[in-house]
């Protein structure tokens, strides 16, 4: 009986000295280790970033196009320069410059009286400050801005004015060339195809000096980040 004791006692020390080198983890620590173990997120727009983005322009005008009283048309096209520094990744200022195609020849009864060739460019400076967010671990980057600065070029209101005195002979009052303060808000989204190459897609409303002479900006194009 002393001997079985005895035999019974060294059984159960061996199994425990076993069974004490063996760790055991929670559904919680075993869900840590994995995450741990996975391949981070890639970075596909980085802090303190140097942006240049080309672009093509659409701009319908906000009136019709007899009301308007810079463009003159109802819509151009044309293409569109940034420049941006982005601190932290999701602030920016920079500077934009654009030209529009307006070519507002038209074969209309103002033309009779017209012996200049009517303006056919409009461009435009602003400074701009953007607001962008990356969305974690995708491609994705809506964004948000606003800009200030001039435009040149416009000037095409087109008014007939008839003389009190001989009414025979009507007066084109139109407008001539001229710089205008423009104030512009947009929103857009980019995806990148790189962390150093995007597309983007955007539109903004551009609000100029004086009254009927508003018009928008449809825009695509590349980015490329440094």
């Amino acid at each position: 009986m002393k001997k079985l004791t005895l035999t019974l006692c060294a059984v159960t020390a061996l199994v425990s000295a076993t069974y004490a080198g063996t760790e055991t983890y929670s559904g919680k620590e075993m869900k840590q280790t994995q995450q741990t173990m996975e391949t981070p997120c890639p970075t596909w727009y980085a802090d303190n970033e140097f942006n240049v983005s080309i672009s093509g322009v659409y701009a319908p005008t906000a009136n019709e196009y007899r009301e308007d009283t810079y463009l003159g048309v109802d819509h151009g096209w044309g293409a569109a320069i940034d420049a941006k520094f982005f601190f932290r990744r999701y602030f920016g200022v920079g500077i934009q410059g654009f030209g529009l195609s307006i070519n507002n020849s038209r074969n209309d009864f103002l033309d009779q009286f017209d012996d200049d060739e009517n303006n056919d460019f409009a461009g435009g400076v602003l400074g701009t400050f953007t607001f962008r967010y990356p969305i974690p671990c995708t491609r994705f980057a809506p964004y948000g801005w606003a800009g200030v600065g001039a435009i040149f070029g416009g000037g095409n209101g087109n008014r007939l004015v008839f003389d009190d005195d001989d009414i025979d002979f009507p007066t084109d009052n139109r407008g001539e060339d001229d710089a205008r303060l423009m104030a512009q808000y947009g929103l857009g989204f980019e995806v990148r195809f790189t962390p150093h190459l995007g597309l983007l897609n955007d539109v903004s409303y551009n609000h100029l000096e004086g009254g009927f002479n508003d018009f928008w900006q449809v825009r695509t194009g590349l980015n490329f980040a440094f």
